[in-house]
């Protein structure tokens, strides 16, 4: 009982006495602060009291006197306001890539649906092209909140130059703000219509989507090459001519380089997609659907990643063409080395890609015969892809350098120089090329007369481009620089007529061929994980040669007109921008693995479906009384040789 009491009496104390101490801490403190003396009334202030008085009043009175001055920069906290801009700009611009490309070959897949005759093969594309349309809604949200945050950034950290920059393209907001009014009603139109609306109106909404898009698009990339080619404007930056500034050195290259990589970039993206739901899938019906849909987003991208080095080609020609400063620096300064790693990542994708054809072959009757070319198109590829990504000089020690006789390996180094590249990369588009068209040919048999004869051509035809471009490539070694670039021009030519020819004759020799079945699904799962690769590859690249393309005007606003005088004025280490550049990708893919979850969620059953299944399942349990097993009507169904028919 002692000891009871003890206890209760050792909590009372432990209450009491943080309030104890509180009340001695707050008498002290009255006790020992300051307090001016007591007097009579009237009693002037202390000259402390008028002194503090004094200076309040001073201050207020240089507050309102203080003229407004226009802030240059403003700092954004933690990672600094050029690193916020990057990331924000970069999601933004992936995001509205993903919008632009979508709509383009969900239409032309609505359009092969729209004129096929077989009413099956109609209703599955129409099903296609409105599952990669269901993606577009909440992408098309997002691509607008990040636009919206971008352009608070500038205006808020950058006020200067964003000022500047809407001095010079004000005519072009209204006409951007009205056609983004457009792409909304169109889009929605498009996506809540399906099915509602007669075939032709809602192709004509599809093709009024792409057509607002595309032209917002243009608007925008008139303001960002702007800063790399000015023009239109006079020597101290003053406007002469807006249409100028919009047409300048790189606004039209940049255009159709943007189209053809959203077009790649959104079939990468939907096949992804097409990837996490064959992953999710149970039933053989559901993989067999997406294994199409992974198919059909991979060869989108496939087909508009094989032209596109040649417009990266066009853009790097008029970059060099407006300044020969900016295309040096690009090519042999500073990014030289990123250029590299562009290489090693285009070198992955184009593995991948193939990779990814040739586990598809797999599950088409009759494409056996087709393996055996497998491991010589390896072969090309891998070759090509080392010499694509030797650069010209190393990182070496100062005795590796004397060992060499220079900065160059005396053998290597000559894979370095852009004769090596430029033949590398064409052997290794045809290449690529070739894997597409024994896909495209297995389980299939021809049946016109001149079969062999076909077949004859287009190896002749490969042939004949393969030697062409070698032979131009060592050719190269021999001449000027002038006559080397020159020589990529007849390079590119020759290969994309070898592959516009090749598949022309391909489709007139297997017109009405004998196919083999072609088991959807049945393909390993390794495939859609390659899917996946090629996304964040796709994602990855494009926000590298993001970085070039700004990077390029170094120390300047707009090149040679506005300077950057913040204290992020500096090239980033490559180090650096490849951090940022990650970090960029991984947030990108959270923000499309919520789309995807989004999306997924209307293919779900509701609430109140789940729990009448649920209540189901308990009804036929408490039914059987002792426990036992009863099969459900879904397994009854499967088991009927009837409705299995």
């Amino acid at each position: 009982m002692k000891q009871h009491k003890f206890k209760i009496l050792l909590m009372i104390v432990v209450v009491l006495l943080p309030l104890a101490a509180v009340e001695l801490a707050t008498f002290l403190n009255q006790s020992l602060s300051y307090r001016s003396p007591v007097g009579v009334e009237g009693t002037e202030q202390t000259p402390r009291m008028q002194g503090i008085g004094d200076e309040q009043a001073e201050a207020e009175q240089e507050a309102r006197e203080k003229p407004y001055e226009e802030a240059e920069y403003r700092e954004f906290p933690v990672v600094g306001s050029r690193v916020a801009v990057w990331v924000i700009a970069q999601l933004h611009l992936l995001f509205a890539a993903f919008v632009l490309a979508v709509p383009i070959f969900a239409l032309i897949i609505e359009f092969i649906g729209y004129f096929s005759k077989d009413p099956a093969l109609k209703k599955r594309y129409d099903r296609l092209a409105y599952e990669f349309t269901k993606l577009l809604s909440t992408s098309f949200s997002l691509t607008a909140t990040f636009g919206a945050f971008l352009t608070f950034m500038l205006i808020i950290l950058y006020p200067k130059f964003t000022n500047y920059l809407m001095s010079v393209f004000s005519p072009t907001f209204l006409p951007y703000v009205l056609l983004f009014f457009a792409e909304a009603f169109f889009l929605y139109s498009y996506y809540y219509g399906w099915g509602k609306f007669s075939p032709r109106v809602h192709l004509a909404l599809g093709v009024g989507l792409n057509l607002v898009g595309t032209a917002i698009m243009f608007i925008a990339n008139a303001w960002l090459t702007f800063m790399t080619s000015p023009a239109g404007i006079s020597e101290t930056g003053a406007l002469i001519s807006t249409w100028e500034a919009v047409t300048n050195y790189t606004w039209m290259p940049i255009n159709i380089h943007r189209i053809i990589a959203n077009v790649a970039f959104g079939g990468s993206i939907a096949g992804a997609y097409a990837a996490y739901k064959f992953l999710q899938s149970r039933s053989d019906e559901e993989r067999a659907h997406y294994d199409w849909m992974g198919y059909i987003g991979n060869m989108v991208a496939i087909a508009a990643f094989l032209p596109l080095p040649f417009a990266g080609y066009w853009l790097a020609s008029e970059i060099y063409a407006f300044n020969q400063t900016l295309g040096l620096t690009m090519m042999g300064g500073a990014f030289s080395w990123l250029f590299i790693i562009q290489a090693v990542l285009i070198g992955n994708l184009f593995l991948a890609a193939n990779y990814y054809l040739w586990l598809g072959m797999g599950r088409i009757e009759g494409a056996e015969r087709f393996h055996k070319y497998i491991k010589y198109l390896l072969v090309a590829i891998t070759v090509c892809f080392m010499v694509w990504a030797t650069p010209r000089s190393i990182i070496a020690t100062v005795e590796e350098v004397r060992a060499m006789g220079g900065s160059s390996h005396p053998v290597l180094g000559l894979l370095g120089v852009m004769s090596a590249k430029n033949t590398a990369v064409n052997i290794l588009i045809l290449s690529t090329f070739m894997s597409f068209l024994l896909y495209r040919r297995a389980g299939k048999t021809a049946v016109v007369e001149w079969a062999r004869k076909g077949n004859l051509a287009q190896f002749a035809i490969f042939a004949a481009v393969c030697v062409f471009v070698i032979f131009l490539g060592v050719y190269g070694y021999f001449v000027e620089t002038a006559v080397r670039i020159g020589l990529s021009i007849p390079q590119v030519l020759s290969v994309l007529i070898a592959m516009v020819a090749i598949t022309v004759i391909d489709v007139f020799l297997f017109r009405g061929a004998k196919k083999g079945d072609t088991n959807w699904g049945k393909i390993p799962a390794v495939s859609q994980y390659v899917l996946i690769f090629l996304a964040v590859t796709f994602t990855w690249l494009m926000g590298l040669m993001g970085y070039v393309r700004s990077g390029l005007r170094q120390h300047w606003h707009v090149y040679a007109v506005i300077r950057d005088t913040s204290p992020d004025a500096y090239t980033p280490t490559l180090g650096y921008a490849t951090q940022v550049v990650s970090v960029t990708v991984l947030i990108f893919f959270v923000f499309i693995g919520l789309v995807f979850w989004l999306t997924s969620l209307s293919d779900k059953k509701s609430w109140q479906e789940r729990a009448a299944e649920e209540a189901e399942k308990k009804a036929r349990q408490a039914q059987a009384g002792d426990g036992g097993w009863q099969p459900e009507p879904a397994m009854l169904r499967e088991s009927n040789p009837a409705d299995a028919s």
